[in-house]
């Protein structure tokens, strides 16, 4: 579990600037001065919505994704099985997101049924989000979540050569935990460290005790207990660091990550859905399944000259889903007993990033430019393999890579103007069964911020989009029996933000700190993995570009701290159209799958110094969204109930044990039934199984409780 007490970020402009600017760079971070050593275990979260907020959820008791990211603005977690953390930002979902570990991608794409991202939260030390897409740096479309895990010598306090820490933490729904990290110094300059988490999941249960379908009625055979969720997952990791001098440091470090377990077919779908598909196939419910992957990064850091500082990494990131998919024997269909077998899909993402950050002065005149520059290379290899059990293989492989290059240059006027321009360029080399083409796309950016005074900034940005053609997901045959598209566009837009942050002191221990952002992103040639197949039958599909959808919206957050209390409250909203091609007229005014609705989150801290006691306090409440025509969705009924979810933590060190912390908390405190409407929701009509009641239920009220000993 996660440990200790990071104090929130001062507003200070220079590291506001950098922020607003999108570049959230850890060497640009650490080069500003502005951000606090991090104590011995912990996980800070910066994002652009929040701009100086850095949350510490250590008294979380974090074990999903969902628990670190979803009380910011514009982001949600969808999925509650461990399979299925689906990050969305703006209701665009993790296909259309950069996400990374220690600078390797994650995007793989792997199942349609699960999400891009498998980490366990407690070995993170921190998460750097842009909300959006804000400067050429990233590329894609709608932003990008960087994960960092933890390092040695930040773990280290005082003339510290050597420390270990063990953690155990177990919930009544459901499960436990156990963690035991190393971690030190061989030399004065060669550090380690090497962690191991290991996570016990039951089955849970849901709020009010009961699986109801779409009509508020038990699910015949269920007990309020969700099936399929049962399993085992480790996470370990080895970090070797060389301080090299005081300028330049190398790192190679190896993950991997094992999820395994008898679960359900679909992980996002929900225990209706996938009751209802057994019944009427009479297959089994639960399937045998394996999630692994195994990551190794080479990393160098090099700071030189007045603040000027490059960070790149070198990396091989291989995810592997296996399942036995035997049981489709016992059906009574010859036609489903074909495909029994063992499955097997491989995604394989290589690639080198280097980012680098330059300051020049008087270049023209008495202006201050920060260059920052870079390159982004990634290639994905995938591979699917089925071993039918009656005879006979299935084989399909797909591969693309795609080569960025960008600078951006902040201008700064000194007189709290600044101009950001930028340029990007990707060459993108997709060779896929639906799309074998290359794309070369130039994409401008062009952001004017102003610091008004010392604690009044305000920021217009306007940032081209690009993204090529995705391979097709792997599991379910890399591209086998898709069909070929030589027409398709790569997606292009335009992201349109302003924004005002103020931050203001009131005294010594007052301070008041105010947000807000208006975006609108247009994407052109949005692509559609489903679309109709023109003059096909009635389920025929392909993937192609359906029109220009348009997400728009605004994030606002509030928050105050006077003595040892604090608050914060943020409101969003987005909402998405699409505007089709003529061809697919029937998708006009269509929204994105994941649309949430308005969201209102806020979290209330005290401390009791006196008792070494910190108490907390947070909810979601989360409006309904009507129904109406999606992308994706369900087709009878796309429409989601809206839910509030109230969570309270407590964590006290006792003074007499340094180095002893314990931690009591509860989640979903009024035992809410919800699903998260980043989650699969609604009803739809299957023609061999009849009404499908997607829900993926998310846990009812859960106790936990956890100890952790640094020694």
């Amino acid at each position: 579990m996660l440990v200790s007490r990071t104090k929130q970020l001062g507003f200070r402009p220079s590291t506001l600037a950098l922020a607003l600017a999108g570049v959230i760079s850890a060497p640009a971070l650490a080069d500003a001065g502005n951000i606090e050593k991090i104590e011995v275990w912990s996980t800070a979260v910066k994002t652009s919505a929040l701009y100086l907020k850095e949350q510490e959820i250590a008294d979380k008791q974090a074990d999903h994704i969902s628990d670190l990211l979803r009380a910011i603005p514009g982001i949600d977690v969808g999925g509650a099985h461990s399979l299925n953390q689906r990050i969305t930002i703006r209701s665009m979902d993790d296909k259309d997101l950069k996400i990374s570990i220690d600078g390797a991608a994650q995007n793989t794409y792997m199942y349609h049924h699960m999400g891009n991202l498998q980490i366990h939260a407690d070995i993170l030390k921190s998460v750097d989000i842009e909300t959006g897409t804000n400067s050429v740096i990233n590329g894609g479309l709608g932003g990008a979540v960087r994960f960092e895990t933890k390092q040695a010598r930040e773990l280290l306090s005082g003339d510290e050569r050597f420390a270990m820490r063990v953690s155990a933490g177990a919930a009544d729904n459901a499960g436990h935990n156990y963690s035991v990290t190393g971690f030190g110094l061989l030399t004065d300059d060669v550090d380690f460290l090497a962690y191991y988490n290991h996570v016990e999941r039951d089955n849970y249960e849901v709020g009010g005790g009961k699986i109801l379908d779409q009509d508020d009625k038990v699910v015949v055979g269920t007990d309020g207990e969700v099936k399929g969720l049962e399993g085992e997952v480790s996470d370990a990791l080895v970090k070797l660091g060389w301080n090299i001098d005081n300028n330049q440091r190398i790192a190679l470090s190896y993950e991997t990550y094992k999820d395994e377990g008898d679960y359900s077919y679909r992980p996002d779908m929900g225990l209706a859905t996938d009751m209802a598909i057994t019944n009427s196939l009479q297959i089994p419910l639960l399937w045998p399944t394996e999630f692994t992957r195994d990551t190794v990064t080479l990393s160098y850091d090099l700071t030189w000259g007045d603040g000027s500082s490059l960070k790149a990494s070198l990396y091989s990131n291989t995810s592997e889903l296996y399942r036995d998919e035997s049981g489709w024997s016992m059906s009574p269909n010859p036609r489903f007993q074909a495909y029994a077998g063992q499955v097997t899909g491989e995604a394989k993402n290589s690639g080198l990033n280097v980012l680098a950050e330059t300051l020049v002065s008087n270049l023209i005149g008495n202006e201050e430019h920060t260059f920052t520059y870079g390159i982004d290379y990634l290639k994905h290899d995938t591979q699917y393999d089925l071993a039918i059990a009656a005879g006979g293989t299935k084989h399909s492989e797909e591969t693309a890579k795609n080569l960025a290059l960008f600078v951006q240059d902040k201008i700064d006027f000194g007189n709290g103007f600044a101009l950001i321009p930028g340029v990007r360029h990707d060459s993108y080399d997709i060779n896929a069964v639906t799309v074998d083409n290359d794309f070369s796309e130039f994409s401008f950016s062009l952001a004017a911020q102003y610091q008004v005074n010392n604690n009044l900034m305000v920021k217009l940005s306007s940032t081209e989009l690009f993204k090529g053609p995705e391979i097709s997901e792997v599991f379910v045959g890399a591209g086998l029996g898709e069909k070929l598209n030589s027409g398709i566009e790569a997606e292009t837009g335009l992201n349109n933000e302003l924004s005002v942050a103020f931050e203001n002191a009131l005294s010594t221990d007052k301070v008041l700190r105010l947000g807000a952002t208006v975006f609108n992103t247009q994407i052109d040639d949005y692509i559609f993995d489903s679309a109709a197949l023109p003059g096909g039958g009635p389920r025929e599909t392909w993937k192609d570009n359906v029109g220009d959808m348009t997400v728009k919206g605004f994030e606002t957050y509030a928050g105050f701290s006077v003595d040892a209390f604090s608050f914060q409250i943020s409101y969003s909203k987005s909402e998405s159209d699409l505007d089709a091609f003529a061809q697919y007229s029937s998708l006009q005014g269509a929204r994105l799958e994941r649309e949430q609705g308005d969201t209102i989150a806020a979290d209330f801290t005290y401390q009791l110094s006196a008792y070494n006691l910190t108490l907390n306090w947070d909810f979601m409440a989360v409006g309904d969204v009507a129904k109406g025509t999606d992308l994706y969705g369900a087709d009878l009924d796309n429409s989601k109930d809206g839910f509030t979810v109230h969570n309270i933590s407590a964590h006290w060190q006792p003074e007499a044990v340094a180095n002893l912390h314990v931690r009591v908390g509860i989640d979903n405190l009024f035992d809410e039934f919800y699903s998260s409407q980043s989650s699969k929701n609604g009803v739809s009509f299957h023609p061999v199984f009849g009404k499908l009641f997607l829900m993926d239920y998310e846990p009812g009220r859960n106790i936990k409780a956890s100890i952790s000993y640094q020694f």
